[in-house]
């Protein structure tokens, strides 16, 4: 007699890369749908389906490719759909779903927090949920304060109240989502000489960025007793990121000056050539904002942000790319090995064999991937190879910067963006365990042999 197989066994079955890529699909879907809802555009004529369905990848993985003009497509509700949308990427699924389950009084099953831990990276079980609380806290808490602050400067551009805090609403979701979505046409190029905003919008862009790991350990360190202070010892991802974070930002910042300082940035202030070279290393990495026209760059340039947007923003964030910290341990093995070491060390710690082939995995397939997609766009583009190869990188670190050639793509190549944009959201590592089989034993051995490599 044939068993019959009950529907819940399908998803019980289910890994937890797998039952997570199946519901931010599931999210995508909810996405598209509600961004083809008639009244939320201002003529109630939508867009064509594809361009709907780019939308909305970009949107729930922060991306901010746009195939139109989203201040002169979209309504009042349409934006607010927008911010929700970029809400649902910047947090996760799984942490919206986890904060739900709490406020209905839920308890946080087995299942929950393997699929809470594939989503934000983690190793353990523990302290997960509080761990999602506290991010949970530190983002609206960090909305709200600044929604609040740039509404009141936004008081001196804008007429009305209502105009200067809605502005402040999207601005503040997407640069904190590290969305990159702006209500202006040119991003925020007539803000370029307004550096307290830049500045602000910086904040937002770090802080969804640098890994939320990061902040909750930085909140705990701020809020405990000064005499606990000096026994606290940060972890070695905190360590890391903050430290890759950082000297990517500053070296970008310098690598853009100097490869534009006979050109771009040529007879303009020492103050203005600063923030354009630091605002642009900074949405570089994640948020796709800009201060500035990118295509009148030099090559070098372009090639310079093409390698910081396919490096990204660091693991747990609102950021794509192969990740800092993926980028750092790769480096610093090259460096390790060069010199004779057998064992990696980072900060007095020794690295994780399986976190090492990891880091090494991800970064040679993400190599790969990212040659086949700029050759699959280069095919069908009559559009330069820098162009494509900055096109690409954008979607798949999650930026969002662009050279103007979004919306001239041929379907085909934004099915390809969009799954670049897709995959840089889950992340390469939850992509890769979507193709394990937990269920073949593997305790099968063969004898070695040696290869002879270089």
């Amino acid at each position: 007699m044939k068993v019959q197989k009950h529907p819940a066994n399908f998803f019980y079955h289910l890994s937890p890369a797998r039952m997570l890529l199946l519901f931010y699909f599931i999210a995508l879907l909810a996405s598209t749908f509600i961004l083809s809802l008639p009244f939320a555009y201002k003529t109630g004529e939508l867009e064509p389906f594809i361009d709907r369905l780019f939308m909305a990848v970009s949107a729930l993985s922060v991306t901010g490719l746009s195939t139109f003009s989203i201040s002169d497509t979209f309504s009042f509700t349409g934006l607010i759909f927008l911010t929700i949308i970029l809400h649902l990427g910047l947090l996760g699924v799984m942490s919206i779903s986890t904060m739900i389950l709490i406020l209905f009084g839920r308890r946080i099953g087995i299942s929950e927090r393997r699929l809470i831990m594939q989503d934000q990276n983690l190793y353990n079980y523990g302290g997960m949920v509080q761990l999602i609380k506290q991010i949970v806290i530190i983002v609206f808490s960090v909305e709200l304060i600044m929604i609040v602050v740039l509404g009141t400067y936004f008081l001196s551009y804008f007429p009305t109240a209502k105009e200067a805090f809605f502005q402040a609403y999207f601005h503040t979701i997407s640069s904190l989502s590290n969305g990159g979505f702006a209500l202006e046409n040119d991003s925020l190029i007539p803000y370029a000489h307004d550096y307290i905003l830049q500045l602000m919008t910086m904040f937002l862009i770090i802080v969804g960025a640098i890994g939320f790991p990061v902040l909750v350990e930085l909140k705990t360190f701020i809020t405990m007793p000064k005499v606990k202070r000096r026994t606290f010892r940060f972890s070695l991802y905190t360590k890391l990121t903050t430290t890759t974070f950082f000297m990517l930002l500053v070296a970008g910042a310098l690598l853009l000056y100097l490869f534009d300082m006979e050109q771009f940035f040529k007879g303009k202030a020492w103050h203005e050539v600063l923030f354009l070279t630091l605002f642009q290393s900074t949405t570089t990495r994640s948020a796709g904002l800009s201060t500035m026209d990118v295509s009148l760059l030099s090559d070098a340039n372009q090639l310079v942000m093409s390698i910081l947007m396919f490096i990204g923003a660091s693991p747990s964030s609102a950021g794509g790319g192969i990740r800092t910290t993926t980028f750092a341990l790769v480096i610093i093995f090259i460096i390790t090995y060069a010199r004779g070491g057998k064992r990696v060390k980072v900060f007095h710690r020794e690295v994780y064999e399986d976190d090492l082939m990891k880091a090494v995995t991800v970064t040679l397939l993400a190599t790969m991937m990212f040659v086949f997609g700029v050759l699959l766009v280069t095919f069908v583009e009559p559009f330069p190879l820098q162009a494509v190869i900055f096109e690409v990188a954008s979607a798949f670190g999650t930026v969002g910067l662009s050279q103007g050639i979004t919306p001239y793509l041929t379907t085909f190549s934004k099915i390809i963006l969009m799954i670049f944009m897709f995959i840089g959201r889950i992340g390469l590592v939850t992509f890769l365990l979507t193709f394990r089989d937990e269920t073949t034993p593997t305790t099968i051995r063969y004898p070695k042999e040696r290869i002879m490599i270089g």
